[in-house]
């Protein structure tokens, strides 16, 4: 081989080095950062009031999430009319900081009495008991939600 072709060759192979390198990194950055253009997460406001039909309904359902194992262990989070977002993501409804978790992991969201669990696309799955969750499922109380290192539950 001659000189040039091999400068040439050298000369290309740490381009593409280096463009691998930096698409690595922002790739990387942009999962770690929340995106900044991201709208806050509020319930839609109607201008009825709340119909006592609707009040019966939610006595019957679970009022609140309960964190039973994980860095937020013994945390409450109320549960409204609005769906909860999990994640990594600092415009999460539940910022969980645990590196098996994806920046939007999973979604709960109200479905007349119960709660649905659906995962967005993570990596390491959502689980409920030992069930892994791959479509909208119903949870139910009693039953453990397992997203990377911590579990939840229903509770009233």
């Amino acid at each position: 081989m001659s000189e040039l072709l091999l400068s040439v060759l050298r000369i290309g192979f740490l381009i593409a080095l280096w463009w691998f390198v930096l698409t690595v990194v922002s790739v990387l950055r942009r999962d770690l950062q929340a995106p900044r253009d991201a709208k806050p997460l509020t319930p839609a406001r109607s201008t009825n009031g709340p119909s006592p039909r609707a009040t019966l309904r939610a006595r019957k359902t679970s009022t609140q999430l309960l964190i039973v194992e994980g860095a937020l262990s013994g945390t409450t989070v109320p549960l409204g009319t609005s769906p909860i977002i999990i994640g990594r993501a600092s415009d999460a409804t539940i910022v969980l900081d645990d590196d098996f978790v994806s920046t939007h992991h999973a979604r709960l969201s109200p479905n007349g009495n119960h709660w649905m669990v659906e995962d967005l696309g993570s990596t390491n799955g959502t689980w409920i008991d030992k069930t892994r969750v791959s479509t909208p499922t119903v949870f139910r109380p009693g039953t453990q939600l397992r997203i990377g290192r911590t579990s939840m539950e229903l509770s009233s």
